[in-house]
């Protein structure tokens, strides 16, 4: 008989991390925040960490933090390992055309959208940027926080364009609505009524305590009732910029053991993210 795989050894697809090296790729010196230290890691080093526990491909994210508009370290982790990487790129709101169809040609899939660090008001002029991703099949990836994804949404029905939710949408847990609460409401029913993807990640970005992160577990277990599996992809959310506490790869992972079965996993890991982002 042969053993069975342990989590770590299932194989994986890694639907959000960050690429950051300033040794190799600087920071634009005007960029307010440049992660240092645990926050800091290379491509090459990431995939020793993905060999590790069995991760065969990642969605790369343009991070704010350190890089902005700056897509450089993510590219080049594309070029340098054809067929790992693919990624989610970082453009001012005016983008044209013609430069998001180059970097659809370099393996980017999408454009990120930062609303929980950037408010909702930068975006209000990207109409015509989500109908530009719209045309080219690319994904508009939105990082949204308590009840931000209410006022978005007219944006996301009036394209139609792919979406692509960050960080369980990042609930309010100290609300007293609980799973009420406006902006989870609206990501649930998003979830029932579009072709949605959410990320189930970030436990650490709203959770009110500390690992295992045990608060969050009726707001991930709505979603996959919502979304179903099939809609829903699992990230790390490496190297965990801005991190209030120690967290670690691999304990990342055991957190989904207690949540679904092997087979559940398996389309969670692997069968989801592989047909959703082409890999």
């Amino acid at each position: 008989m042969t053993p069975s795989l342990s989590i770590l050894e299932e194989d994986k697809i890694d639907s959000h991390c960050h690429i950051l090296d300033p040794v190799g790729f600087p920071y634009p010196p005007d960029n307010p925040y440049h992660p240092k230290g645990q926050e800091v890691g290379d491509a090459h080093y990431f995939q020793q960490v993905m060999a590790c526990y069995g991760v065969k491909h990642a969605l790369l994210v343009g991070p704010n933090s350190g890089y902005n508009l700056d897509n450089s370290a993510m590219l080049a982790a594309i070029a340098h390992s054809p067929g790992v990487f693919k990624g989610i790129a970082v453009v001012p709101n005016d983008c044209p055309e013609t430069t998001l169809d180059a970097f659809k040609a370099q393996g980017v899939i999408g454009v990120a959208f930062n609303t929980s660090l950037k408010g909702v008001d930068f975006y209000n002029d990207i109409g015509p940027l989500l109908e530009r991703l719209k045309r080219l099949g690319m994904w508009a990836q939105f990082q949204v926080e308590n009840d931000q994804l209410p006022e978005i949404l007219p944006w996301i029905e009036k394209t139609q364009v792919k979406v692509l939710i960050d960080h369980c949408g990042r609930p309010n847990l100290k609300s007293e609505a609980g799973l009420q609460q406006k902006g989870f409401q609206a990501l649930l029913a998003l979830g029932r009524s579009h072709d949605a993807v959410i990320k189930l990640s970030g436990y650490a970005k709203f959770s009110q305590e500390t690992y295992p992160f045990t608060d969050t577990r009726p707001y991930i277990d709505a979603l996959i009732e919502a979304f179903g599996l099939q809609k829903c992809v699992w990230a790390s959310d490496w190297p965990y910029l801005k991190a209030t506490s120690r967290l670690d790869y691999g304990p990342m992972i055991k957190l989904v053991q207690s949540q679904l079965s092997l087979g559940e996993r398996t389309q969670l890991f692997w069968t989801t993210p592989k047909r959703i982002f082409g890999f």
